[in-house]
C-alpha cells in the first residue's frame, strides 16, 4: 500500500492544504518528533525547538506547493535538514563576533542530567548524518523502526541498517568517556 494513502494520509494532506487547522494539527502530531529529532541531530538541544517551529511555519505556508502527498515525509525531513543548516549558519555568524570569555565558576551549575545529555548528543552529532538522524529519532524521540521508515520515507531495511551501524559507531565513543 502506498504510504500516502495509509490511514487517510492523502486526505489529511488535502484537508490541510484547504486550510483545515485540525488536519494540519494532525500532521504536526505525526511529524513533530521526526522534525525535532532531525533538528536535534544537527543543532543540539538549545535550538531544536526553534528549528521545529520554523519548519512547521514554512510547511504551513508552502503546503500547497507539494504536488504528491506521498512525498510529504521526505519533503518535511528535507525542510528540517535545511532549517537546521540555516540555524548552524546563523549561529556561526553570531559567534564569529563574540569575544571569548574565560570560564568562571558560577553559583548555578547546570544539572548533571542536562550536561550528560549534551555530551551524549555531541557524540551523536559527530556521526554521519544518516546515522545521527535515525539514532536521534529512535533514542531521543522514541520512534520505532517502522515509524521512522514511514515518517522519513526511508525503507525499513535502511532504517535497520542505519540504527545498527550508527549504534556500532556510537558505543565506542560513549565507552571512551565512560558514558555507557
Amino acid at each position: 500500500m502506498d504510504p500516502a494513502s495509509r490511514d487517510g494520509f492523502a486526505d489529511l494532506l488535502l484537508a490541510a492544504r484547504s486550510g483545515g487547522e485540525e488536519a494540519f494539527a494532525e500532521l504536526y502530531r505525526r511529524f513533530a518528533r521526526v522534525v525535532h529529532g532531525i533538528a536535534l541531530s544537527h543543532v543540539g538541544g538549545n535550538d531544536a525547538e526553534d528549528v521545529t517551529q520554523e519548519v512547521f511555519v514554512k510547511v504551513h505556508r508552502r503546503l500547497r506547493e507539494l504536488r504528491d502527498p506521498g512525498a510529504f515525509p521526505s519533503w518535511i525531513c528535507a525542510a528540517a535538514r535545511t532549517s537546521s543548516i540555516d540555524c548552524l549558519r546563523r549561529r556561526a555568524r553570531r559567534e564569529s563576533g563574540r569575544v571569548a570569555m574565560p570560564d568562571l565558576p558560577c553559583d548555578g551549575a547546570p544539572a548533571r542530567g542536562t550536561e550528560l545529555a549534551e555530551r551524549v548528543l555531541a557524540h551523536l552529532r559527530a556521526l554521519p548524518e544518516a546515522y545521527r538522524e535515525t539514532l536521534s529519532l529512535r533514542l531521543v524521540e522514541g520512534l520505532t523502526g517502522p515509524e521512522i521508515a514511514e515518517r522519513t520515507g526511508l525503507t525499513p531495511e535502511s532504517v535497520r541498517v542505519n540504527l545498527t551501524r550508527g549504534l556500532a559507531m556510537l558505543r565506542p565513543r560513549l565507552d571512551a568517556e565512560g558514558l555507557r
